[in-house]
């Protein structure tokens, strides 16, 4: 097996850039002010892996893959860089920042120059890591299996080592069928498998008869799929409206065999590269960017939204980081909570207030929203605040949002005449909202009567909802005095108590909104759904979480976008199933954080009610054909127990509005996490397809506990495609699993 596979398969193999990774280098890792210590970091042959040497007693090596990491930050744009290092050594400063919870890796380098190279050279092969097709990256997976499982490193495979490298890939075999498959393959009858009987080998593991199947119904020209055939395929299998002029350019683009690609064919190896890309994905292409009109009012619009932003953990007792704030904006969250108190030496700090989560300055917040808040998306901003800080350090406040944030602060209204409803996502690109209370009107800014005084305002007390945990608390309605420079600040989200939605609609302009505790806003959704509805048609409304949530759990967010409540503020810190649905409800879109409400939650004619469906345009009722065939790939839980092959089974489940909402489920497989096959078809009746979400779920079944979660994936059901189409898997977190997915056939049909 070559050691280089990856650098072959990326077009990398003599790069500069890799070569100085292979070779590696001492570096500088940073854990603290007084704990910074030499270590060796460098690629592994497999191109894949890093290792860095370790000095604990038990540990004397690290590695992690580049699957691992999420980001190469220059610079000291860590938390611990910037906590822990000079400014002076800004430019030898870099941090490798990994998916999920694990630990940032903090580095320095020794001059500038080198820095610059690690960052280069990470990147670029990060970069191509990503940009591997599906079928590249299952063959790096296999080989890579393979290498670990060839344990005296000959380049060859005994049956011994074989039965290993089955048990990595999640595959169980019994000892006959294992050699049947080695006496197949080991043509030389020497003992062991090596160079070309590796690679037969390797295709009998990687054979799809399903799609053998498929392709052998369409590949009607000389064994192999004509353009006309191909255009056959998609039309009457994918329900696709192509022309001919598509099928060429697919054929252009997916074929590897240059003969068929001359005679304009598909190969069957092309078919498979077609189906296991984002022509063959689940998530309808044209979807993967900003497809939606982006010119309506900004309360027309789901926005993606996060709830005390600034926790890692949970909310009582958890870490509190700037690094928080950065992932939950790279997952492209448009909207932030700070909760705001007076800190020592007189500069604010946000923390979850009358717990012992840890404090953050306010200041280094503000400086990491600039930095990271257009990133993935140019959408606008908005930073929620609960303030409970002295008036000295409100203007403090006020002054660090106008210094570090700049031009892209919104500090007056659009236009020179007082608006009567939102400016659009579009107008507001690259702008950041702030929510909050405000002293006066938000007109006294077109009058000369903005000279206004500060006074006592009520202020939204969400950490005292915790009280009835039993811990240090204070009354709900906690009265503070508003310093008018943060006053000023407040233009399209103030924030009023909520007094009853006819109270709302005869008194409150469109910039007043409300923010509802999760079972406020449940009770109305069920009780008022209508007028509910109504509310979000002219006017904001923010939901959160409940105080007794204090392990950062979440609450169902599809109620709430049901009555067509914008803000649903989640912790984006908790995998949950919650958040996989948050996930899928903002794939689509470019992934910007603004979805689109559908038409009848924007038009003041509706009389739509999820609750107690009627005939209007929301009704169109569509029965959705799903097929499970099956599965590829599929991770091992127990890396630890070598023997912990998966039973894997499928659920599907469908949420949306009450009717709607359903979940069903195949067998599960024994012993086989590597191309498990159901072929087992579900039906479901949908009414509002407007508003409904698939989830995939793929588990360990167990019959002793409850099963094992192994990955997932959610959509919207409007950005489904037709036909027989891949499904990519995620982690708990949401981050991809590397050559893991479901083959599925689905069809959307109208009743």
């Amino acid at each position: 097996m070559e050691a280089n596979g990856t650098a072959g398969k990326s077009g990398l193999e003599g790069d500069a850039d890799l070569q100085f990774l292979l070779i590696g280098g001492e570096l500088i890792k940073i854990r603290s002010r007084s704990w910074k210590k030499n270590r060796l970091l460098k690629l592994q042959e497999d191109c894949k892996t890093f290792w860095h040497e370790s000095h604990r007693i038990f540990k004397k090596s690290h590695t992690f893959s580049i699957d691992d990491i999420d980001s190469v930050r220059m610079g000291r744009q860590s938390e611990g860089l910037n906590k822990h290092t000079d400014p002076s050594v800004e430019d030898q400063c870099f941090s490798i920042i990994f998916k999920g919870s694990k630990r940032n890796l903090d580095l320095m380098a020794h001059t500038r120059e080198d820095a610059k190279q690690w960052v280069k050279s990470l990147n670029k092969v990060i970069s191509s890591m990503r940009n591997l097709n599906c079928q590249q990256k299952s063959e790096h997976w296999i080989i890579n299996c393979m290498r670990k499982a060839d344990k005296n490193d000959d380049k060859k495979m005994t049956l011994k080592e074989l039965k290993r490298f089955l048990r990595q890939i999640n595959v169980e075999v019994d000892d006959t069928y294992a050699e049947e498959i080695f006496k197949t393959c080991d043509k030389s009858n020497s003992g062991s498998l090596e160079g070309s009987e590796i690679k037969h080998f390797y295709g009998l593991l990687t054979q799809r008869e399903e799609i053998d199947v498929i392709y052998g119904k369409y590949a009607q020209t000389e064994g192999q799929m004509s353009a006309k055939d191909l255009l056959d395929f998609l039309l009457k299998e994918q329900r696709e409206q192509v022309s001919m002029g598509d099928v060429l350019k697919l054929i252009e683009k997916y074929e590897i065999d240059e003969t068929a690609k001359q005679k304009k064919h598909m190969s069957k190896d092309g078919f498979l590269m077609y189906l296991q890309h984002e022509d063959g994905s689940i998530l309808n292409p044209a979807h993967k960017r900003v497809y939606q009109d982006m010119s309506q009012p900004l309360n027309h619009y789901y926005i993606s939204s996060s709830h005390n932003t600034y926790l890692k953990e949970d909310q009582l007792k958890g870490p509190s980081s700037t690094e928080a704030y950065i992932k939950a904006l790279m997952k492209s969250c448009r909207c932030v909570e700070l909760d705001c108190w007076d800190g020592a030496n007189g500069e604010p700090v946000i923390y979850h207030g009358y717990t012992l989560t840890s404090k953050i300055l306010f200041r280094d917040v503000i400086k990491a929203i600039k930095e990271y808040a257009f990133k993935t998306s140019d959408y606008p901003v908005i930073l929620s605040l609960e303030n409970h800080c002295t008036v000295d350090q409100q203007r403090l406040m006020a002054h660090h949002l106008i210094s570090i944030l700049g031009d892209a602060l919104v500090v007056k209204p659009l236009g020179n005449t007082m608006p009567t409803n939102f400016p659009s996502p579009e107008e507001l690109k690259g702008k950041i909202l702030i929510k909050g209370k405000r002293l006066n009107k938000l007109d006294a800014v077109f009058t000369n009567n903005n000279t206004i005084e500060e006074e006592m305002v009520s202020e939204e007390d969400e950490a005292a909802d915790c009280k009835e945990n039993g811990q240090k608390a204070k009354p709900k309605k906690s009265k503070i005095k508003l310093a008018k420079e943060l006053s000023d600040l407040v233009i399209y989200c103030k924030s009023v108590h909520y007094s009853g939605f006819e109270h709302a609609k005869d008194n409150q302009a469109f910039y007043e909104m409300s923010s509802f505790k999760e079972s406020k806003a449940f009770n109305l959704a069920e009780t008022l759904a209508t007028a509910y509805i109504h509310h979000n048609m002219d006017k904001l409304s923010r939901i959160y979480p409940a105080g007794s949530r204090t392990d950062s759990s979440n609450y169902n967010p599809m109620p709430m976008w049901n009555v067509g409540c914008q803000i649903v503020a989640l912790n984006f810190q908790t995998p949950s199933k919650e958040m996989h649905i948050n996930q899928g409800r903002f794939l689509p879109n470019g992934f910007c954080g603004y979805i689109l409400k559908p038409e009848f939650q924007r038009s003041f004619s509706s009389t739509f009610n999820p609750n107690k469906l009627t005939d209007g345009p929301w009704l169109q009722r569509k029965v959705f054909h799903i097929m499970i065939i099956s599965a590829q790939q599929l991770p091992k839980l127990n890396k630890d127990k070598a023997k912990s092959i998966v039973d894997p089974l499928v659920r599907v489940e469908i949420h949306g509005v009450p009717t709607d909402n359903a979940s069903k489920e195949t067998h599960y497989i024994e012993n086989n996490g590597f191309n498990p096959m159901w072929n087992e078809r579900f039906q479901f009746n949908i009414q509002v397809p407007e508003l409904a979400m698939v989830r995939f779920v793929v588990e360990d079944y167990d019959s002793a506990s409850q099963n094992d979660f192994i990955g997932q994936y959610c959509l919207p059901l409007t950005s489904v495609q037709n036909g027989y189409r891949h499904v990519p898997l995620l982690t708990k977190r949401g981050d991809a699993i590397s050559s893991a997915g479901l083959f599925v056939h689905l069809m959307l049909i109208d009743v």
